[in-house]
């Protein structure tokens, strides 16, 4: 099983780190491990994105009440 194939089924924490390297390697990495990282990043990034979009929507923090209502209760 090639790596690309096991993407979906890696832990977020995993990926991540599979990305930081691959990016580590693509900037440091021996012209044999830049041309592997910059075969994978499409890959890895597209995964990343897929996992984003499956991710719900933060909902933002409501709002305690207004100081204006408060006053009127008083």
């Amino acid at each position: 099983m090639d790596l690309i194939e096991k993407l979906p089924g890696m832990a977020d924490d995993d990926l991540g780190t599979l990305v930081s390297n691959a990016e580590r390697l693509l900037q440091t990495g021996t012209p044999k491990q830049q041309q592997a990282a910059e075969a994978m990043l499409p890959a890895i990034r597209a995964e990343t994105v897929r996992r984003l979009d499956l991710k719900p929507a933060k909902r933002a923090p409501r709002a305690g009440r207004k100081p204006a209502a408060r006053a009127q209760r008083a």
